[in-house]
């Protein structure tokens, strides 16, 4: 089965393959899954988008989401495309430069913040904090309108542990996007330590959180164990990589930190664990984030190999 068969495939049964860039500078200067270098926005979207079903969109983290941009995104992908969304830095408790807010939100902090080099959610008052989740899920009402908004990725910080705090956080967080669907990445292990593990997946099942079980180097403190759970109606599973040597390195590009060519008995770890979870969510969403040059492309095309050799399409 060709590779972008067994992709559509694999999408009718539920399972569906994608990576978590389809724009990233060296995916294009590999030159070896676009046809042109040169290729408009527009052009290499709807490339990406006959081959893959779904996309998750990094750039919302950095800079947030323009409702027009949205709309184009629409408008540029067939149907039944999908867009995971991963939501703006302020959101999840990372720090912000008040450049990258928007303009009216950083005219309007007080002096002392908007001198800072970054600012933080907790650092503003509650209706200010609403206030940037409501912007941040007005911008995708274009997404949501047309059935094409998969999921908002809610990725902690490695500082985020389980607390009260936090777990408080994660429920009223969801109360301000209350018609969208939230995932929930954690970079900290003791979120799914002995101690916590049942607690964690408890509160985002109650509280109907997708859990994003993750492919990722181990034996660092920001390491989550490979715990493929299902807590919502739709499952994840985002692939890092596994170059440890990277993992925690400072200084150096998302590409960088994320190169990490999957072999396929690596991918073929997962089979039993998607067969799992296909049992209990309506859809299984397999990302994968090593996103340097054609890694993920083709980590994606093995995947659906692997899970099409194994009986799942």
């Amino acid at each position: 089965m060709a590779d972008t068969d067994a992709v559509h495939a694999l999408a009718d049964k539920g399972v569906f393959l994608g990576t978590c860039s389809w724009t990233d500078k060296t995916l294009i200067e590999a030159g070896s899954f676009y046809p042109e270098k040169n290729m408009s926005a527009e052009e290499r979207l709807g490339f990406y988008a006959d081959r893959f079903p779904i996309v998750e969109v990094d750039a919302t983290y950095y800079a947030p989401p323009a409702e027009r941009v949205a709309g184009l995104w629409v408008e540029r992908t067939p149907d039944d495309f999908v867009f995971d969304v991963k939501a703006f830095r302020l959101l999840t408790h990372h720090p912000t430069p008040p450049s990258a807010l928007w303009r009216d939100f950083r005219e309007a902090l007080p002096a002392e913040l908007a001198a800072k080099n970054n600012v933080y959610l907790r650092d503003l008052p509650r209706d200010v904090q609403a206030d940037a989740f409501s912007r941040f899920g007005e911008a995708l009402l274009p997404l949501h309108s047309a059935g094409k908004l998969g999921s908002v990725l809610m990725q902690l910080p490695p500082y985020a542990y389980p607390s009260r705090a936090n777990f408080g956080y994660l429920k009223w967080a969801a109360a301000q996007l209350p018609d969208y669907r939230l995932a929930v990445e954690f970079r900290n292990g003791r979120w799914l330590d002995d101690e916590h593990r049942e607690e964690t997946i408890e509160f985002l099942d109650r509280h109907d959180l997708t859990f994003v079980a993750v492919d990722e180097p181990q034996g660092f403190k920001s390491s989550v164990p490979p715990l493929a759970a299902v807590t919502a109606d739709v499952a994840e599973v985002r692939f890092h990589g596994r170059n440890a040597d990277n993992w925690e390195k400072k200084g150096i590009s998302a590409a960088e930190r994320f190169r990490y060519d999957y072999q396929r008995p690596e991918l073929e770890e997962w089979v039993d664990s998607v067969r799992e979870m296909l049992q209990s969510a309506s859809r299984v969403n397999l990302l994968m984030n090593n996103c340097y040059a054609d890694y993920g492309i083709r980590s994606a095309r093995t995947m659906a190999e692997v899970l099409v050799d194994a009986g799942l399409a």
